[in-house]
């Protein structure tokens, strides 16, 4: 199998990503057209949503690029692209929803949040060392006793990223509906309204699902070459 095999897992891998992440780019450019009839803008709903849920302690700012919105728990900050902060498109408070419904997971102490932090280290450096254990059995020959020893140690790394990914989706999942729900109860965008919403956001949560099945498509690889 050797890189040949490697290659296709890389191009299907491509292929699947490329997929989810057009999607996500075509429903956001649809309904970053859309203005809500509330006309906050994301930085008003970021702020409102923190305010009704008690967290005083977490800032908003905006940060630089497109997409580039996201959540730091280790400074407390949402941070979001400078469209959706100062804009009032249903795009732009859906995604500034989302980012508070992370805030929320860290104050309340969502398990699955908490597990995704702490295994972010031990993942962080499989990430860098699952490649070359690769290259390693390949290059020593997956038949021989070190090859067959690399080859192992690379599913192990790369197992753990496919686990960080698991982990990731209800992370990710339940702060859409957590984005959804708080959008429509607190009056910031009507039913039909959050129906975009609810487009953009499930769009979004495909580009984690894609990750996840491909790291699965690349361990599954990895495990086969391991038995060859």
């Amino acid at each position: 199998m050797g890189f040949g095999g490697y290659l296709v897992v890389m191009i299907l891998g491509a292929l699947i990503s490329g997929a989810a992440s057009l999607w996500v780019r075509s429903s956001y450019s649809k309904y970053s057209k859309k203005m809500s009839n509330s006309g906050m803008t994301g930085e008003d709903v970021a702020k409102m949503i923190l305010a009704r849920n008690n967290l005083s302690n977490v800032r908003v700012e905006p940060v630089a690029g497109k997409l580039t919105d996201h959540y730091d728990p280790r400074s407390k900050m949402v941070r979001l692209s400078e469209d959706n902060f100062r804009g009032n498109s249903i795009a732009g408070v859906s995604v500034a929803a989302h980012e508070v419904g992370h805030a929320i997971q860290d104050a309340s102490g969502y398990v699955p949040m908490k597990l995704r932090a702490g295994i972010f280290p031990i993942v962080n450096f499989a990430g860098q060392l699952w490649f070359p254990l690769f290259f390693l059995a390949i290059i020593m020959g997956i038949g021989t006793q070190m090859g067959s020893l690399m080859i192992q140690l690379a599913v192990i790394a790369f197992a753990s990223i496919l686990a960080f990914h698991v982990v990731t989706l209800p992370v990710e999942i339940n702060a859409s509906t957590r984005a959804y729900g708080m959008l429509t109860r607190y009056g910031v965008l009507s039913h039909g309204e959050a129906g975009g919403t609810k487009r953009v956001l499930t769009a979004a949560a495909c580009t984690y699902i894609a990750a996840a099945l491909t790291s699965l498509l690349t361990l599954l690889y990895l495990i086969l070459l391991s038995r060859d």
